[in-house]
């Protein structure tokens, strides 16, 4: 069915295959260091959404509406064709002799990770503002910081509650990597389709993708379904098991 991926590239030694593997390390490359970015920003500005600091719930809420409300390959055309052509002519001409695949890799993973981040951060705020405020004075009263209040208090609790959104943000990092293509980055996709221009195998080419995008999907929600079973809030587990989800026994064992 997938015979193209074993057939020797024209004028070249190497399989088609490898091209959808060196795809597949880009896409990989990408998400992972995309969704690292995009988490520790999205923690930082999701707090400041909720901090009691006018100007800095202003700013992070700016910060929100531009990234989130401006499509994503808009923002890495904006990356990759505007920045150097804004920036002083030296460093402008600095980066455009940037070298494949780091001079298409850099715009994409900054489109992506302040997209991704100004969608996590909506998360975080969302947790922060799910728990009871009198947790936040009570901190307060104890003489802490915000600081240390949304250090060891609110955002250890906020982060347990949002872990089912992040499961969909993480899957759909990897899914958004696809976009990178429209500026040159050889991802999975992108090679899929350079197989297909070779080979004028449609079929086999983007079936293949298809297939390895599904197991990445597969393997990013088992691994994420792993860490909301070992991070759940203490108590969800008896309203999991009412609504028919069974859970773990041993953290069933653990509840008092």
């Amino acid at each position: 069915m997938f015979n193209v991926l074993f057939e020797t590239v024209q004028d070249g030694e190497e399989l088609y295959l490898t091209w959808l593997l060196a795809g597949l390390g880009w896409t990989v490359a990408l998400a992972l260091a995309g969704w690292c970015f995009a988490f520790a920003l999205g923690i930082v500005v999701g707090c400041a959404r909720t901090s009691t600091n006018r100007a800095v719930a202003i700013a992070s809420r700016l910060y929100v509406e531009v990234f989130r409300n401006i499509p994503i390959i808009v923002q890495m055309f904006l990356w990759y064709f505007v920045l150097p052509e804004v920036l002083p002519p030296e460093t402008g001409a600095w980066i455009k002799k940037i070298p494949p695949p780091w001079g298409t890799f850099v715009p994409a993973l900054l489109g992506l990770s302040l997209y991704t981040a100004a969608r996590v951060a909506e998360q975080v705020k969302a947790g922060i503002e799910a728990l009871p405020y009198g947790q936040r004075c009570a901190s307060r009263a104890l003489g802490m910081t915000e600081f240390g209040a949304y250090r060891l208090i609110l955002l250890p609790q906020a982060l347990r509650i949002i872990m089912p959104t992040l499961t969909s943000e993480v899957m759909g990092i990897f899914k958004n990597t696809s976009v990178a293509l429209t500026i040159g980055l050889l991802e999975l996709t992108a090679q899929a389709r350079q197989i297909n221009e070779f080979t004028f195998k449609t079929f086999q080419a983007f079936g293949a993708a298809t297939l390895i995008y599904l197991l990445l999907a597969l393997t990013v929600y088992g691994a994420m379904r792993w860490l909301e079973n070992h991070f759940q809030t203490p108590g969800q587990e008896m309203k999991r098991e009412k609504r028919g989800i069974p859970f773990d026994k041993k953290a069933e064992e653990a509840t008092p």
